[in-house]
């Protein structure tokens, strides 16, 4: 099994938070039953007013109009507590998909092992705290809290380490090449590198380390909306990357002197002698002044894009009739076929045309155009 895959974007959860089975009843059968529950607090809560008689019914007119007023009272609290903790439930649901999709099953396993020791090392400091006069009582849950968080915590950041002194393999990891392409959150963000590593036209592997995908979490997290849209957007495409590529992999190593996520990048690429895959137009300065090679995505799409677009005017002899009726053709340079409206009866000569499309396929590019008149 492979621990070091992404399974999941926080896109994700999302989508399978609304896919869940019987997500779609919980809240109205949630507020079903507290309706019901509601109903029955109310009913009691009259039979106890009655026996105590805190608020007195005298006619049987107003006992009628009481029984009916808690009741529908009750219905009402309930509906609107079913509703609330419904949404509650599905939230907290999303959030732990989304925590377990950002981690592996070793790593989940770990954590819990961690929040049990600290449980454990809690339940020690209780026996203590237990003897405190007062405030004893009170100080245990926080201490059971504190803990097992921080213990948890401690796991997680070793989880490596921990897993190996317990005897389970992780995938081992081959050190980075000279071949080896080191991709920037912006890259992902961008999401290009998606379709260019599809169609085979990288070497060697895609390495996207972790800091980068803790960076493109804190985006996601972030309260900004257009922040957390691009954060999610860029997780959301590693999982993509992954499944585009068998060479993607997800790297650990860390550089813990180092704070800016930009700096670490730049010693990963310069130590293993990997490139660096980027948009962003100051890194590839800064990696070009360190001496580490940089791949810019933008000035990939600049030297594969079409050599003219619809609008302009290209001169272009028709050299023969096309398929269509009134259909001309002739070639660019680079041997693109322009197909030219109404060309048909100006086969042998050399005309100026205004491009009107252009057509990009797995086959080649076509260009049509129409003569001016």
């Amino acid at each position: 099994m492979t621990w070091n895959r992404l399974p999941a974007s926080p896109e994700e959860p999302k989508t399978r938070g609304r896919s869940f089975r019987g997500s779609a009843l919980l809240i109205p059968l949630s507020r079903l039953i507290f309706s019901v529950l509601g109903g029955v607090a109310g009913y009691e809560l009259y039979v106890l007013n009655r026996r105590q008689k805190l608020i007195p019914l005298p006619t049987p007119t107003w006992q009628i109009v009481g029984v009916v007023l808690m009741v529908l009272a009750g219905l009402g609290m309930g509906y609107l507590i079913g509703g609330w903790l419904a949404r509650f439930i599905l939230r907290t649901l999303l959030r732990l998909d989304e925590l377990i999709a950002r981690h592996s099953g070793p790593e989940m396993l770990v954590v819990f092992l961690g929040a049990l020791v600290g449980l454990a090392m809690a339940a020690l400091f209780s026996l203590a705290l237990s003897r405190v006069p007062v405030i004893g009582v009170y100080l245990m849950p926080p201490v059971f809290l504190i803990c097992a968080y921080v213990v948890a915590h401690i796991a997680q950041r070793k989880h490596s380490d921990v897993l190996r002194l317990l005897g389970i393999k992780q995938r081992s990891q081959a050190a980075p090449t000279e071949t080896s392409k080191v991709l920037d959150s912006s890259a992902l963000i961008d999401g290009r590198i998606i379709d260019v590593a599809r169609a085979g036209f990288l070497e060697g592997e895609l390495l996207i380390p972790r800091f980068v995908i803790e960076e493109l979490q804190r985006v996601a997290d972030s309260s900004d909306p257009e922040k957390r849209v691009r954060g999610r957007r860029g997780l959301d495409y590693v999982h993509k990357l992954q499944d585009a590529s068998k060479s993607a992999r997800v790297v650990d190593q860390d550089y813990a002197d180092l704070s800016e996520v930009d700096a670490k990048l730049l010693r990963l690429a310069s130590s293993t002698g990997a490139s660096v895959i980027t948009t962003d137009y100051n890194l590839n300065k800064v990696a070009r002044i360190q001496k580490v090679n940089v791949l810019n995505v933008n000035e990939l799409a600049n030297a594969v894009k079409s050599p003219v677009m619809p609008g302009e005017e290209i001169e272009v002899k028709i050299i023969r009739e096309g398929r269509e009726h009134h259909q001309g053709v002739g070639y660019l340079d680079d041997g693109t076929m322009i197909v030219v409206e109404e060309g048909r009866e100006l086969v042998g000569a050399t005309v100026k045309a205004e491009v009107t499309s252009v057509l990009q396929s797995p086959s080649g590019k076509m260009i049509f155009a129409k003569p001016h008149k």
